[in-house]
C-alpha cells in the first residue's frame, strides 16, 4: 500500500498536470469551481488571495535556502547599468567608429565606472575564498538583486570561487531576466517588492552598497533606517564610492538641520576598494 506521502505528491503532481494540458492543448482555462483550490492560477490571483500570495513568496525562498545551507548572507546592491570593463571598452570602440557624440558620452561614462563592476567582483571572491575554508555554519555568501552590473558582478565573482551565491530577482515591466552567475537553485523571482527586501535582511551579516539609482538608494536606506531604530541588528554597512555617495548623501545638511544626530553618521562606512570593504566586515565580526 503506498504511503500517504506519496499518494499526496501524485495528487499535487495530476493537479498541475491538468494545467499543463490544458497550456499544450491550447484550451482556454475557465473557471472551475471544482478544480483544487492550490492549482487553481483565477483564484491565486484574485485581490483577497494577496495575503496567501504573500505568505508563498516569504516560504519558498525562506526554505530553499535553509535547505541548501544559506543562513548568513553578505548583500551586495548598485546599479543594474555599469558594464564590466570588457563590455564598456567594446561600447567605447563602437562609438568612436559610430561618431555618434551622444553614444560617445555614454560610453565614455560606462568605461569610467566599469571599476565598479571590478571591485564588485573582487569583493565577491574575498568573501567566497574566506568562506570555502569554513565550517558550513561559518560561511558567508553573496546575495545580490539578481539582475545585470554590479549585481552580476557580484555573482560572477562568488561564481568564479566556485562558491553559491544568491540571487533576488523581481518581476518588473521590462523583464528582467537572473544574471548567468546567480547559482540556478538559489535563483528566485519575486513580485512584491516588500518581501524581496524583507529576504535581503533576513540573513544579512553586512551590506554592501555600490552607486546606483533609485533602487539601491531605496534599498540601502530601508536598512540604514531598521539598524538606525533598533528594528534589525546592527550590522555593517559599507558605501562603495566615497565621491559618489558624499556628493549624492549630504550629511553636513542633515546635521545642520537636526533630522539626524551625529551619532547616526556611524551606521555606515565609506570605502573604495574591495579589500577595505572586506576588512570593514571582518573588524565588525571580528573574523
Amino acid at each position: 500500500m503506498e504511503n500517504t506521502e506519496h499518494l499526496t505528491e501524485r495528487r499535487l503532481a495530476d493537479a498541475w498536470a491538468e494545467l499543463q494540458n490544458h497550456s499544450v492543448q491550447g484550451n482556454p482555462l475557465d473557471a472551475d469551481a471544482y478544480r483544487l483550490a492550490f492549482a487553481d492560477p483565477e483564484f491565486l490571483l484574485r485581490r483577497e488571495t494577496r495575503g496567501i500570495r504573500f505568505q508563498l513568496e516569504m516560504l519558498k525562498p525562506d526554505l530553499d535556502q535553509t535547505e541548501q545551507g544559506i543562513e548568513n548572507t553578505i548583500v551586495v546592491f548598485g546599479s543594474a547599468r555599469f558594464p564590466s570593463p570588457e563590455e564598456a571598452q567594446a561600447s567605447l570602440k563602437q562609438a568612436q567608429l559610430s561618431g555618434d557624440a551622444a553614444a560617445l558620452t555614454l560610453a565614455q561614462r560606462q568605461l569610467r565606472n566599469a571599476h565598479f563592476y571590478d571591485q564588485a567582483r573582487l569583493f565577491a571572491r574575498h568573501v567566497a575564498g574566506y568562506s570555502a575554508h569554513r565550517r558550513p555554519e561559518e560561511r558567508l555568501f553573496i546575495a545580490t538583486g539578481g539582475g545585470p552590473g554590479i549585481m552580476e558582478a557580484a555573482n560572477r565573482g562568488a561564481h568564479e570561487m566556485g562558491a553559491l551565491s544568491v540571487g533576488l530577482n523581481i518581476a518588473l515591466p521590462h523583464e528582467q531576466s537572473a544574471n548567468p552567475y546567480v547559482t540556478p537553485t538559489l535563483s528566485f523571482k519575486f513580485h512584491y517588492f516588500a518581501l524581496r527586501k524583507m529576504h535581503f535582511m533576513m540573513r544579512a551579516k553586512a551590506l554592501v552598497a555600490f552607486p546606483g539609482g533609485f533602487g539601491t538608494l531605496d534599498e540601502l536606506f530601508e536598512v540604514i533606517t531598521l539598524v538606525q531604530t533598533h528594528k534589525a541588528k546592527p550590522v555593517p554597512i559599507v558605501l562603495f564610492g566615497t565621491a559618489y555617495w558624499k556628493r549624492l548623501f549630504n550629511t553636513d545638511v542633515m546635521l545642520e538641520e537636526g533630522v539626524i544626530s551625529p551619532q547616526d553618521l556611524d551606521l555606515f562606512t565609506y570605502v573604495d576598494d574591495a579589500q577595505t570593504g572586506w576588512d570593514v566586515i571582518r573588524t565588525f565580526y571580528g573574523l
